[in-house]
C-alpha cells in the first residue's frame, strides 16, 4: 500500500532534485536532449542568484511573499479552528454536512474562475460593488488601479477559498476527542465556552502545531493563481501583488532564463527547509509530542 506513494515521491520529488544544478548554469537547450543540455550548458556559479536579488524588485517580492503568507497562516489558522469548532457543535448532522459542503466547495474552484468572480464584483464598469456605490451616490472605485485595497482583497479571497478545506483537518481531530470528557465537564457545570477553552483547544494543540510547522515550510512559496489571476496581472498593482512566483514567471516570459527560475525555486526550498528545521527544534524544546520529528 505504501509503494504507490513512495514511487510518486521518488519520481516527482526526489529525482527532480538533480535538476537543481541548472540554478548554477546558463541553461541553453540542446537538440541532443534535456540531460545533454544540462551537461553542455555553461557553469556560471552564483550568477543566477545575483541576477535574482540585484534587481529593485527583490525587496518587494520577498516582503510581499513573507507578509502575505504570515497573514494567511495566522488568520487562516484562527478561522479554520473556529469554523471546525462551530461545525462540531451543530447537532443536526444533515445540516452540518450541507454547511461543510458549502465551505469545502470553493477549494475546488480554479483561480481562473475565482478571478472572474472577483472581477464581477470589482469591475469599474459592471462590477456589483460599483453599482451598489453608485446607487448610494458614491463615485465608482477603480479597484484594479488602487494598490492600497488589494492586500485586504487578496487575504479575503484566499481565506474564502482555503479556510473551509483547512477546517476539515481540525474537525476530524475534534470528532476524535473522547466525548466522556465533555460529559464530565457538563456534570461539573462547565459552560460551552469553558469546554472549548479547557478541552477542545488543548487537545487540538498538537495538530495545530504540526499544521503550522508545515505551513511555515512553504512561507516563501506564494499561490501563483491568487497573485496572478485575481489581480488580472495589472501592472499598477505590482507593488502589492508581485511575489517571487509571479516575478519568476514574468521573467521567464520576457527573458526565458530557466537558470534564474531554478535559482528562485532552490532559494525558496532551502529557506523553507531551514525554517521548518528551526521551528521544529523550537517546538521540540518545549513539547516533544507536538514536534514533527
Amino acid at each position: 500500500m505504501v509503494l504507490p506513494g513512495a514511487l510518486w515521491f521518488l519520481f516527482f520529488s526526489y529525482l527532480p532534485m538533480f535538476g537543481t544544478i541548472i540554478a548554477f548554469k546558463e541553461y541553453r537547450f540542446s537538440r541532443h536532449g534535456f540531460w545533454a543540455s544540462i551537461v553542455n550548458s555553461k557553469w556560471v556559479g552564483w550568477d543566477n542568484f545575483k541576477f535574482l536579488f540585484s534587481t529593485n524588485d527583490a525587496y518587494v517580492i520577498t516582503r510581499n511573499t513573507l507578509l502575505y503568507n504570515i497573514a494567511f497562516i495566522i488568520i487562516g489558522l484562527i478561522l479554520a479552528v473556529a469554523m471546525a469548532i462551530v461545525l462540531s457543535e451543530i447537532t443536526n448532522k444533515r445540516l452540518a454536512k450541507v454547511y461543510q459542503t458549502g465551505m469545502f466547495l470553493p477549494y475546488f474552484l480554479s483561480w481562473v474562475i475565482v478571478g472572474y468572480f472577483a472581477f464581477s464584483f470589482l469591475s469599474s464598469e459592471r462590477g456589483l460593488l460599483n453599482h451598489l456605490f453608485q446607487s448610494m451616490g458614491i463615485d465608482a472605485i477603480q479597484w484594479y488601479s488602487n494598490p492600497k485595497v488589494w492586500p485586504y482583497i487578496l487575504i479575503l479571497v484566499y481565506l474564502w477559498k482555503a479556510v473551509g478545506y483547512n477546517s476539515v483537518v481540525y474537525l476530524a481531530a475534534i470528532m476524535g476527542i473522547d466525548r466522556s470528557l465533555y460529559e464530565a465537564a457538563m456534570i461539573d457545570g462547565a459552560s460551552k465556552f469553558q469546554q472549548i477553552r479547557s478541552i477542545t483547544i488543548p487537545l487540538l494543540t498538537p495538530i495545530i502545531t504540526i499544521m503550522t510547522l508545515l505551513a511555515v515550510g512553504k512561507i516563501f512559496y506564494a499561490d501563483f493563481g491568487l497573485f496572478f489571476q485575481v489581480p488580472r496581472d495589472s501592472g499598477t498593482l505590482y507593488s502589492v501583488t508581485n511575489v517571487i512566483d509571479t516575478y519568476v514567471y514574468r521573467g521567464l516570459k520576457t527573458t526565458g532564463e530557466i537558470g534564474m527560475s531554478t535559482a528562485a525555486g532552490l532559494y525558496q526550498s532551502v529557506v523553507g527547509f531551514i525554517l521548518v528545521m528551526v521551528s521544529n527544534l523550537i517546538v521540540r524544546k518545549y513539547d516533544k509530542d507536538s514536534a514533527l520529528f
